[in-house]
């Protein structure tokens, strides 16, 4: 397989905002679905995509707070979904049915949670930040096939270095730590994105895995006790002394217009017609980065070059592909 992760020179920075990566987009009589898209990245990937003309549907566990968070913004309705409930992902997708589908944002997630599982047994990072947007996905299919073209972006993370596919235990059966189940969740969102794009390419559907960098001000984390979180983000140098956020992109410290850029970029920019199944990361595609290295999270070293290869393996995508199947079922 050729390898695809070769920057394309879009022209943009890490310091690019989603204002600038839609400018001149036009997505009237589009339309799309972002998760979780009432809050953090999700509320600014809402606001640029309806911005330029996009009917957008925010998926939330709560509709009616997401409902309050997006008063204002035209072009919006939001539908109940869980994705940890089988039967919620299903019911949005059966919903939404009818109607094409060009933008989906697979976007709502958790991070470093103490262990919790779903009524199936399932480790609920791998629940949330994989199998339910896989479901998902798959669920929404018809419609992003009359798309007659679409993309599928998937939030994932500089975490994704931390650990692979564990396999034998992907729910952590034993041995449950959280960083590394967050980290097999996120490569999991670049295989997808990956697999995804080999087998749906040909229907004019292609996937995409983006990097937003760190963006504080999301409810990522939120399960940390709020002391413990602030300490971890003074000692990665994520905010001053008084608490305000520190803002530097070239060290992936961004304010959340910087951080959903890439997402925004990889659902709308002309720059990636024709081009699918990548990571990305500063609204460009991302280098493959096969440096050994020991990560170490709660450092101010963060930054991180590209996409480690485990996380764009082709084998192992489609491995991953088969085992979400049998997970869910289907």
């Amino acid at each position: 397989m050729t390898q695809k992760q070769h920057p394309i020179g879009s022209g943009f920075t890490a310091a690019s905002t989603t204002d600038d990566v839609i400018k001149g987009i036009d997505l009237s009589g589009r339309n799309a679905v972002v998760t979780g898209g009432h809050a953090g990245l999700g509320l600014e990937t809402t606001r640029a995509l309806a911005a330029a003309g996009a009917s957008v549907t925010v998926g939330a566990r709560d509709p009616g707070r997401a409902a309050a968070a997006l008063a204002g913004i035209d072009g919006v309705e939001v539908a109940r979904l869980d994705l940890m409930d089988p039967a919620s992902v299903d019911a949005f997708a059966a919903r939404y049915a009818g109607r094409p589908l060009h933008i989906l944002v697979n976007n709502a997630g958790i991070g470093a949670v103490p262990l919790a599982r779903d009524a199936r047994g399932y480790e609920s990072q791998f629940a949330t930040n994989h199998l339910g947007p896989f479901q998902l996905t798959l669920g929404l299919l018809p419609s992003l096939r009359g798309a007659h073209g679409a993309r599928v972006v998937n939030v994932t993370s500089a975490g994704h270095q931390l650990a692979g596919i564990r396999w034998d235990d992907p729910n952590f059966a034993t041995g449950y730590d959280p960083m590394l189940a967050y980290g097999q969740s996120k490569t999991a969102n670049i295989l997808f994105a990956v697999e995804l794009d080999r087998r749906w390419a040909g229907d004019g559907v292609h996937g995409y895995a983006v990097h937003p960098g760190i963006v504080i001000s999301t409810n990522l984390g939120r399960a940390t006790p709020e002391d413990e979180r602030r300490a971890q983000q003074r000692a990665m140098r994520l905010i001053d002394e008084s608490g305000r956020p520190i803002i530097d992109p070239d060290r992936e410290k961004k304010t959340p217009r910087q951080g959903a850029a890439t997402a925004v970029f990889a659902a709308t920019s002309p720059l990636l017609d024709g081009i699918g199944g990548v990571y990305l990361k500063d609204n460009d595609i991302a280098p493959l980065d096969d440096a050994e290295r020991t990560i170490e999270f709660g450092t101010e070293e963060l930054v991180l070059p590209g996409v480690a290869p485990h996380a764009v393996d082709p084998d192992a995508a489609r491995r991953l592909w088969d085992l979400s199947v049998r997970l869910l079922g289907r």
